[in-house]
């Protein structure tokens, strides 16, 4: 495992370098909140393959945005873009989970020259919501960034306390946690903080609409790999039930464990996406 650092324009991010660096390339990209080590247990299963898994802007190592930036969704698009620009990839496997897998849906559907295959883990395509939403949804997302400026920021006292704090915020094992945690605190004039950028925890200040979101997913032109757990998110699985068709080659895969499944369950995941893998060197 290698740390690497990616100047962009505008943003240095931070990534985590895997397996065979002569091997097929392979960009991941993690879950909201989460950070590029929730590949780790993964990657031990995916040695012949080159994977970079990056830290996300204002998660784990990686720089947060300006202070007059927000983090919209489409945002991490252009992001991902110079990524693959500084990394010098022509083309890829992409890899993500959680919002980790919806970028890497809008990047493919926007730039499918350059990615090779698609995996998604616990995602399928954009989250949607009706358009008549849209007015309060920005009106609560404004009202949130207003709010958290007014509010102290709350770090844990120690790591212990860190990872209490990651089991109660989501459905992943003690392990995990704690492989999550430990890329995500710093030290600071000796008081331990949390890396990630609090702006992560506003409210989105727009949804896609689901003709929307379908429109990106028809668009996707490579193989593509969903993955859910079977403890997994129900609106995950409702979106692949809905949305399935629109996809030309798809492969659907399951595997015992929930939202965080290849992190707990690595050994099963990480054989779909070997088989997955194999089946597109051979097209």
């Amino acid at each position: 495992m290698q740390e690497i650092n990616l100047v962009l324009k505008h943003l240095r991010l931070s990534a985590l370098r895997f397996g065979n660096p002569d091997g097929p390339k392979v960009l991941a990209l993690h879950g909201w909140l989460d950070n590029a080590a929730s590949f780790k247990p993964l990657a031990e299963h995916l040695c012949e393959w080159d994977v970079v898994a990056l830290d996300l802007a204002g998660h784990g190592h990686s720089e947060h945005r300006s202070a007059d930036a927000h983090y919209h969704l489409l945002d991490w698009v252009q992001d991902i873009h110079e990524v693959l620009n500084v990394l010098g990839w022509s083309s890829c496997h992409m890899l993500g989970h959680s919002l980790g897998g919806i970028i890497s849906s809008l990047y493919a559907a926007t730039f499918p020259q350059q990615v090779l295959s698609l995996t998604m883990i616990e995602a399928f395509g954009p989250l949607a919501m009706d358009p008549e939403s849209s007015a309060n949804q920005l009106r609560e997302s404004v009202l949130s960034r207003l709010a958290i400026d007014e509010k102290p920021a709350r770090h844990p006292p120690n790591t212990a306390k860190a990872i209490t704090a990651r089991l109660l915020a989501g459905d992943l094992s003690k392990s995990s946690a704690q492989t999550l945690v430990e890329r995500n605190l710093v030290q600071n004039d000796g008081v331990l903080m949390w890396r990630t950028d609090r702006r992560l925890r506003t409210i989105s200040s727009l949804r896609l609409t689901e003709p929307q979101a379908q429109a990106f997913l028809g668009a996707i032109s490579c193989p593509v790999l969903v993955v859910t757990g079977e403890q997994g998110f129900e609106k995950v699985r409702n979106n692949v039930l809905k949305r399935r068709e629109l996809v030309a080659q798809l492969v659907e895969a399951s595997s015992p464990g929930g939202h965080h499944v290849h992190m707990d369950n690595p050994v099963a995941v990480a054989e779909h996406i070997r088989c997955f893998w194999q089946q597109v060197a051979s097209l």
